[in-house]
């Protein structure tokens, strides 16, 4: 388990933001730590203030890579800087009907359950994810979806089992999102859903831990990387963090 002091290191403090961190300084199999400054994860970057946009550019971030639908970007309302890069790719795929039926009007699309059949139905679209955050701009690159909990999930578990962290500091970090659900729902004015999203997961013989760990567990991350759609150059820099390791 990590401990509380690491996660208030790795946390990106940013005006708007509740559910921004840095995804280095997790423990490797090697005994080093992921690399800093390099990818971070949050939720929706509409929330950031102007303020909290200086706070990004002091953290060393200089691209965005929205995972969200056109019609979830098209709610957006506030301007951004003229520093920073936008990259948008969205994740989902809701054109592919068959697939999504049986995720998305029965909740499973907002829990883990939906990982791995989504990296084997879909698998270019988490592979155009790792393009872009491979061939960022130089500087730090931060990827978000809404809520910074499951389409954000799924890439960061690719991310660091990339660079070998530590299965449990992979699950960890997903679950510092569950833990700061509180904050989470009082910053977007709504409930805490994750006892439904756990009460949920335990309709399928699992939990929202169980239902991550299943998916770190089976997660088939050399064929995913073999893609003809990652390009060599891109696939060096995802398995190095952008020559970071």
């Amino acid at each position: 388990m990590v401990n509380g002091a690491e996660h208030e290191g790795r946390a990106l403090r940013v005006e708007g933001l509740v559910n921004a961190r840095d995804l280095g300084g997790l423990p490797r199999q090697n005994g080093t730590r992921t690399p800093r400054g390099v990818f971070f994860r949050s939720e929706n970057v509409d929330w950031v203030t102007p303020a909290g946009w200086d706070q990004m550019r002091e953290s060393g971030i200089r691209t965005i890579v929205d995972l969200r639908q056109a019609g979830e970007r098209a709610q957006d309302t506030q301007p951004r800087p003229e520093w920073l890069t936008t990259v948008t790719v969205d994740l989902d795929g809701l054109d592919d009907a068959d697939f999504w039926k049986d995720f998305w009007s029965n909740g499973l699309s907002g829990t883990a359950l939906y990982f791995l059949p989504h990296l084997q139905a879909m698998p270019e679209r988490s592979v155009a994810v790792l393009s872009a955050l491979a061939s960022a701009p130089e500087g730090g690159v931060l990827f978000h979806c809404m809520g910074g909990r499951d389409r954000t999930g799924l890439i960061a578990m690719l991310l660091l089992a990339a660079i070998d962290t530590k299965p449990e500091a992979i699950v960890d970090d997903y679950l510092e999102t569950v833990r700061l659900a509180d904050l989470r729902a009082a910053t977007s004015n709504r409930n805490n859903a994750e006892p439904e999203i756990e009460a949920l997961c335990q309709t399928y013989g699992t939990t929202t831990e169980g239902a991550f760990r299943s998916a770190l567990l089976g997660l088939d991350l050399v064929t995913l990387l073999a893609s003809p759609e990652l390009n060599e150059a891109n696939r060096a820099a995802v398995t190095s963090w952008r020559s970071n390791v």
